[in-house]
């Protein structure tokens, strides 16, 4: 598994009040989490109802081990058919990603936006002493923009 970080800026406390909104300003932090002997089913189901792409997928101690996605389930779908299987019989483990880029909770929005670009993923973890804590998405980080621009709408 590659778990690779981004780190936000090195700087000191007080020079943190001038920089650029940070993604720890607009993460999310009440995250849906799965475990990788979970089935896919369960991924379909919670991503239907939540209304999300993906979510982290965690071990017993918040670790980030992969992430799960509506594609990676379209995966499982797709082998059910040519397996002549059910859809979702299958546990996480097997479809999920694990190599996963997540980003310092003191990055700048500008930085997340640029990793965004670079990498094709809907959405970051962030982990603290390895720790699962939060994750931002491409719409996290349109908010921060629309905020930046002074705009009086809500995200």
């Amino acid at each position: 598994m590659g778990i690779k970080s981004f780190q936000g800026p090195r700087a000191e406390p007080e020079k943190l009040k001038s920089m650029p909104i940070l993604v720890e300003d607009y993460m999310t932090r009440k995250l849906i989490t799965f475990r990788k002997d979970q089935f896919v089913i369960e991924v379909m189901e919670a991503l239907i109802k939540n209304k999300i792409s993906g979510a982290p997928v965690i071990n017993e101690h918040n670790e980030l081990v992969g992430i799960i996605s509506d594609g990676d389930c379209m995966k499982q779908i797709s082998e059910s058919r040519y397996y002549n299987m059910p859809i979702g019989d299958m546990k996480i483990e097997k479809y999920m990603e694990t190599n996963v880029t997540t980003i310092d909770k003191k990055a700048n929005i500008f930085d997340c936006a640029s990793l965004f670009y670079k990498h094709d993923v809907r959405q970051f973890p962030i982990l603290e002493n390895g720790r699962l804590i939060g994750q931002i998405s491409r719409k996290d980080i349109l908010c921060a923009a629309l905020k930046l621009r002074g705009q009086n709408w809500h995200c």
